[in-house]
């Protein structure tokens, strides 16, 4: 998994927030201000009150994103009423038992959704595929590959290639396979121009070792995870360089 965390070691990267958001994908929730209660601010100003009313969606309560990325995730095809909603058992939940099957495919990009989100998914779709082992005694290898229709080369890459390695991993460790491969591709790849010094920095640094990711316990289902039980070692970054969210 170098390829999955070569982002961490270039620059510090807000490890905390890479959890607790994927998490809250996982959990199918689409509440922005279980962020702000956590002190992480990612998701405010998509889930301003200003910001819904210029997307049309003035009528949701402050924070209510829509049917983004955890919805789809887990109840896909939903009906969407609102962030308090209990959608238990509604729609599709699209968690895959099955490694060996060829359509292990995670999506969020639903268009008949598309105008209920605050933002259309970036990272829209992932597959996992396994590789059967070479010999008996060798073990279960498992990939993903992620396609990115947008892609903030400065400030949202970085976090989403460390989102998708922490899923690969999860799901590695869930299913008794072994973390392989992240593969990204990127459809529109683009830097802002206030990004543009930053990036020159950026890029005469060397980066550093890779870090490992580790798990406290034993868990043999995805929704059994919380954050205490991700454990990311040898983490010693680069300095922060700041790069303002383009909204």
């Amino acid at each position: 998994m170098h390829a999955a965390t070569i982002s961490l070691a270039w620059k510090h990267t807000f490890l905390r927030a890479t959890v607790e958001e994927l998490l809250w994908f996982i959990q199918g929730c689409t509440d922005a201000r279980v962020f702000s209660q956590k002190g992480i601010k990612i998701w405010d100003e998509n889930g301003s009150k200003d910001f819904l009313e210029k997307r049309g969606l003035g009528h949701r309560q402050e924070g209510d994103l829509g049917p983004v990325y955890g919805f789809q995730w887990r109840h896909f095809g939903a009906n969407y009423i609102n962030c308090d909603t209990d959608y238990t058992g509604q729609g599709i939940d699209q968690r895959r038992n099955d490694l060996t099957d060829r359509r292990i495919i995670l999506s969020a990009w639903n268009p008949a959704a598309m105008p209920l989100m605050a933002l259309p998914p970036c990272h829209m779709m992932c597959q996992f595929y396994m590789h059967l082992p070479v010999t008996p005694d060798a073990p279960k290898r498992l990939s993903c590959l992620m396609y990115q229709r947008s892609a903030d080369l400065g400030l949202g890459i970085p976090f989403n290639i460390a989102s998708y390695a922490l899923l690969t991993h999860m799901v590695a460790h869930v299913t008794g396979t072994k973390p392989h491969e992240l593969i990204i591709q990127l459809g529109d790849a683009h830097v802002y121009r206030d990004h543009v010094d930053a990036l020159e920095i950026q890029l005469k640094r060397k980066p550093r070792p890779f870090p490992k990711v580790k798990f406290r316990r034993e868990i043999n289902d995805i929704d059994g995870f919380d954050s205490e039980d991700i454990v990311v070692e040898g983490y010693d970054p680069h300095p922060t360089i700041a790069m303002k969210m383009s909204v």
